[in-house]
């Protein structure tokens, strides 16, 4: 607005006056301003009750029009200690007999207390470990095997061999794995329950035996029938004193395990040869890129150097140029330019080889590899001598230390190391005489999820039945959103009139204080939707829809058939004419000494149950379906009122404001004009006056 000084010849206050003038003008524009603020209003205040009738219509009525709803069913057991019961809608109702006769087992390894007197640490190496005269345990070599749900892992040990590189092999070997420094223990567990999930962990070789001792993990074999059986199967196949016979025994598993072996070097070099060529294609492309041959053979050290320099130099630059002006100012701020310039070069170069360096030196190490590979196999694939030595020797070693085990054992010579192992095991319940077994404490059987929480010596009973209070509540808890929402809308509907109050204009607001301008509006936005035709129209249809009952086999019931009814008019409180009521609810004070007529027909004929509500609330989806479809213009999808008019309007009110005030600027513009050339004729008046005055000599 432009700064206007006026009266200075009349005296009039023209401000005043053109106000005074413009104000039934300025009026036009406050009234299309309250509409237009009683509009935003009316919008905000169906948000509320559109939500929850959007989730009346999609989430009840969407889930309760289906019988599996109704099809609820609760199982109890006379042990409640002894399993816990979770009951699906295709459990049989009846009375069944069920014993726990075990729980399910995590297969665990709790390790000897390494106990030489000094604590050791994941970075221990295996030939610090002393035993408790302070002598030396493990020092050379050994290897020791690890089975999870049948797959074998060997890990080679040595005595540079840390605690924690042992914790990470035997984590990637299958297997829960940590070293409890406190308390100077391993713990190793199977990472699920039941006798399939278990694990075995045995030495290949006396050395590896040794280094299971020194670990305090060599757990004793009474207490480990998998370990136990591991170790009996390898000595089987040892005939002392002759190895060729010993070989020749194993000579299929050796055989087996040769060709697993090959097939996964020739599985590893052919994706070794896949990453050559890619690699190499990429070099190539980097090789032929501007950047990397503008680098002029530089490595991506140099380049990364040359790099830090340059930003180096901008930040001197940028601190030179404080302080300065003109033409020294542009002179350093195109050298800036250029300096950046560089970097950015410099940096697409250092990208460039570096790239190229990543993927030689990934070619370097897969070359590497594939040669390590090559002793094992061939060009074809096919296991070289040194593969099937290595393999063979292994199993032969296998063979003979379990061997020198199970010897020691069936004499008593293994000693206690103090290592516990509990072996894995799966649950077993007895259901009506039959037996069923699970890795986990869980059943699924017959539509029960059982799960068992204490073995017991005798049987107990599970009996099922309809779930006759949770199916009352889902019908309790519908009419109770239903009530709602209906008592809602005709709270709103039949609100006060406001009439006498409208928006109020910033001046308004003004003359009065925050709590009387809140209160002001409360009382307009309380009757925002007074009588609102959309809103008359939802609610009359739902109630429609409630009252008019669903047929079933022929005759057509209502909801007052299941106990469930509104209060008598004169009974039931303003605003809640037609909410429900169910007979015997001990929640409503107001019905609570009538006799529960839902909830017997529940138990006796839950069918009838089921067809009535599934009828009565596919017909209030289908109703609110209609309700809520899109109307070009008028109503988007899932709306139950204009909102697409509303916004409409919105917009058309602040383009009607605009043109309003512009033509109120005209206006005023226009008799400011007016009123300027006036004080101008004044002017030149007085000036005229003036002049006159000083030749009379006045």
């Amino acid at each position: 607005m432009p700064l206007r000084i006026t009266g200075m010849n009349s005296g009039l206050d023209t401000e005043s006056i053109i106000t005074e003038l413009a104000k039934a003008k300025r009026a036009k524009v406050d009234d299309k301003k309250k509409e237009q603020t009683k509009l935003q209003w009316k919008q905000d205040a169906w948000k509320g009750p559109n939500t929850k009738l959007l989730n009346l219509y999609q989430k009840t009525c969407g889930t309760l029009r289906f019988s599996t709803a109704y099809m609820k069913k609760k199982t109890t057991s006379s042990n409640e200690n002894a399993v816990t019961v979770v009951t699906g809608e295709n459990a049989v109702n009846g009375v069944q007999d069920i014993n726990v006769d075990k729980l399910a087992k995590t297969g665990y390894l709790t390790g000897a207390q390494l106990s030489s007197g000094k604590e050791y640490s994941e970075s221990t190496k295996l030939s610090e470990i002393k035993d408790k005269n302070g002598n030396q345990i493990f020092g050379g070599t050994g290897s020791i095997s690890v089975t999870v749900e049948g797959k074998t892992t060997d890990i080679s040990l040595s005595g540079d061999t840390t605690i924690g590189s042992v914790v990470s092999q035997l984590q990637k070997a299958g297997v829960n794995a940590s070293f409890d420094a406190k308390n100077q223990r391993f713990f190793i567990s199977a990472k699920k329950s039941g006798l399939d999930n278990d694990f075995t962990i045995t030495a290949t070789d006396a050395g590896g035996s040794k280094a299971m001792e020194a670990m305090g993990i060599n757990a004793p074999l009474d207490q480990d029938s998998a370990t136990l059986e591991q170790y009996r199967k390898y000595a089987a196949y040892y005939v002392a004193g002759d190895r060729a016979q010993t070989i020749a025994n194993m000579q299929s598993l050796i055989d087996a395990d040769v060709a697993s072996k090959a097939a996964a070097y020739k599985a590893d070099n052919d994706a070794i040869a896949e990453s050559l060529q890619k690699n190499q294609e990429k070099i190539d492309e980097l090789k032929q890129g501007s950047a990397y041959q503008d680098a002029g053979g530089k490595s991506a050290t140099d380049l990364k150097t040359a790099m830090e320099a340059k930003q180096e130099e901008i930040k001197q630059i940028q601190e030179d140029m404080s302080g300065l002006a003109g033409d020294e100012l542009a002179a350093k701020e195109e050298e800036l330019k250029t300096a950046q310039e560089e970097v950015t070069k410099l940096s697409e170069q250092y990208t460039a080889v570096k790239g190229v360096e990543d993927y030689e030196t990934k070619n370097a190490e897969l070359i590497a590899r594939k040669a390590s590979n090559d002793q094992h196999v061939d060009a074809d694939g096919n296991a070289t001598q040194e593969l099937k030595d290595e393999v063979t020797n292994s199993y032969y070693a296998k063979a003979e230390n379990a061997a020198k085990v199970m010897d020691d054992y069936d004499n008593g010579r293994l000693p206690d190391s103090g290592a516990r192992r509990i072996a894995g095991r799966d649950a077993e319940i007895t259901l009506n005489g039959a037996t069923f077994t699970s890795s986990t404490n869980t059943f699924e059987i017959n539509g029960l999820t059982i799960t068992a929480q204490a073995e017991t010596t005798e049987a107990f009973t599970l009996t099922t039945q309809n779930d006759t209070d949770d199916i009352y509540d889902t019908i309790k808890n519908f009419l109770k959103e239903y009530n709602s929402i209906i008592n809602e809308m005709d709270k709103l509907y039949n609100a006060e009139s406001s009439k006498g109050y409208e928006p109020l204009t910033d001046d308004e607001k003004d003359e009065m204080s925050d709590k009387e301008i809140e209160k002001w509006e409360e009382k307009i936005k309380d009757s925002i939707l007074r009588r609102d035709e959309n809103l008359g129209n939802v609610s009359t249809a739902l109630k429609e829809t409630m009252s008019a009952g669903v047929e079933i086999d022929g005759q057509q019931m209502y909801l007052s058939d299941f106990g469930i009814d509104t209060l008598s008019y004169f009974l039931a409180a303003d605003n809640e004419k037609y909410m429900y009521h169910i007979d015997g609810d001990p929640d409503d004070s107001s019905t609570s000494g009538n006799a529960d007529k839902l909830k017997g027909l529940i138990a006796s004929d839950p069918e009838l149950v089921t067809k009535f509500f599934t009828g009565l609330t596919n017909n209030l989806y289908n109703k609110m379906a209609t309700l809520s479809t899109s109307i070009n213009g008028y109503r988007s999808y899932n709306s139950f009122y204009y909102d697409k008019k509303m916004k409409e309007d919105y917009t058309n009110y602040t383009s009607k404001i605009k043109e309003l005030e512009e033509k109120v600027t005209a206006y005023e513009d226009k008799w400011y004009k007016k009123f300027s050339a006036m004080e101008t004729a004044l002017a030149k008046l007085q000036s005229s006056e003036n002049a006159i005055a000083g030749l009379l000599g006045g």
